[in-house]
């Protein structure tokens, strides 16, 4: 046999399996008793199923026998091959939208209490000289502190967990750095955020009302 080119890996039956070696012969050497397919891929402009009529002409005109099935345009086969995991992947993405929610009104909960338990304090800082600005960032700076301590053990669990998910992954590593980076500044974004409000809040506070509270 002669060798008359060699290919890159592709994935012949899904985007999940890993490539394995594969021969082309072509196809007028086959044994009579093996199924002969042939499929072609055509490069289009603009919509594909538009050349369709004019293929369909070619074809008839090579011979009228043959038979042209399973016409497809590519994106509907990627669709088909990977639409498990993009069920899959929307489920994950809904949770973890609702984990995020919960975790911003958490840090926003966490924040305001604290700000509660030191009306008192807060109100002496301010009696002694302190800025409505010093006073809005030490309550900022513990919210985005809780959410650093947070997302540091987030990213430690999620090195261990994401292995499992691997096989819902195309060529990207369960820890990604940039992946896991972004989460986690999106994370802390989120938590300065929701630290803002009960940092104005504190800010705001009258020293004398603060002085008198229990």
């Amino acid at each position: 046999s002669t060798i008359v080119g060699i290919v890159g890996d592709i994935r012949n039956q899904s985007l999940a399996d890993a490539p394995v070696p594969v021969i082309y012969y072509p196809v007028m050497t086959l044994n009579t008793s093996v199924e002969r397919n042939l499929s072609f891929v055509i490069r289009t402009i603009g919509e594909p199923t538009s050349v369709m009529p004019a293929v369909r002409d070619v074809m008839r005109s090579l011979d009228p026998s043959l038979a042209l099935y399973n016409v497809q345009a590519m994106r509907e086969r990627v669709r088909a091959s990977t639409s498990r995991t993009a069920f899959t992947m929307l489920l994950l993405v809904i949770a973890a939208a609702i984990a995020l929610v919960l975790g911003a009104v958490g840090i926003y909960g966490v924040v305001s209490y604290m700000v509660s338990l030191r009306t008192r304090e807060i109100g002496i800082r301010m009696a002694l000289g302190a800025q409505t600005g010093e006073v809005g960032r030490m309550v900022a700076s513990e919210g985005i502190t809780l959410a650093v301590i947070g997302a540091v053990v987030g990213l430690a669990a999620a090195v261990i967990v994401t292995r499992s998910l691997r096989a819902l992954l195309y060529d990207v590593s369960p820890t990604d750095p940039l992946t896991l980076g972004s989460v986690a500044v999106v994370l802390i974004v989120v938590a300065a955020l929701a630290s803002w409000l009960p940092a104005r809040r504190a800010s705001k506070v009258d020293p004398l009302y603060a002085l008198r509270a229990e």
